[in-house]
Order: structure tokens, then C-alpha cells, then sequence
């Protein structure tokens, strides 16, 4: 009994964790502004019914993602400015979906 219960608390405290990230660089001085962009990257968590879910799937990346894909508008950009982050989620039969939608503005 000791076991299961020493596995699932393991197995849930390894699950809710991720690294920190820094969304954008800080801009320079001078900058050129390049155009508004917008980024979207969505993750999964699996099994069924919403308290157990535990199996994540790319989730811990979306902020990553999203932003790489609003940076690919302007393949010049170095960063952006005036971001920001929303997110939204939604129930499925397995579980559950969570978006995450970055806006800023391009610069160089």
C-alpha cells in the first residue's frame, strides 16, 4: 500500500512541473517596428475524467511554440514588444486541451 501511494505521489509531482522561460528579449534602443503577430500552440492532458488527469502532451510548451510561430511572420524580427499571453481550454472524451495565444509587435 506504502508503494502505491509513494509511486502516485512521485508520479504527480513530476508531472505539474517546467522550467521557467523568458518570453522575449529585452529590446535595444533603436528599434524598428515590423508588424503585429500572433502565435497559437496548444497541449493535451490525458485520462479521461478531469481528476485524473495526469498524462501531459506538449503542454509544458506551449508559450515556446506559440512564440516561435509568431516570430516566423517576420523571419528579420530579433523580438517583440507589447506582448501578450491568453490562454483557453477545453473538454474532450480523454481529457482535456489547453491553447495558449501570444500577440506582440515584431521589432528589429
Amino acid at each position: 500500500m506504502n508503494l502505491i501511494l509513494s509511486v502516485t505521489v512521485f508520479l504527480f509531482f513530476i508531472n505539474c512541473s517546467s522550467d521557467s522561460l523568458m518570453v522575449s528579449k529585452a529590446p535595444q534602443e533603436n528599434f524598428t517596428k515590423l508588424g503585429n503577430v500572433e502565435g497559437r500552440a496548444c497541449g493535451s492532458i490525458f485520462v479521461i475524467s478531469t481528476a485524473y488527469n495526469f498524462i501531459p502532451i506538449m503542454l509544458n510548451s506551449r508559450v515556446q511554440r506559440a512564440y516561435q510561430e509568431a516570430m516566423s511572420k517576420y523571419p528579420d524580427a530579433k523580438t517583440l514588444i507589447n506582448v501578450t499571453i491568453s490562454e483557453d481550454w477545453y473538454w474532450f472524451v480523454l481529457g482535456t486541451a489547453r491553447c495558449t495565444t501570444l500577440k506582440g509587435v515584431a521589432i528589429k
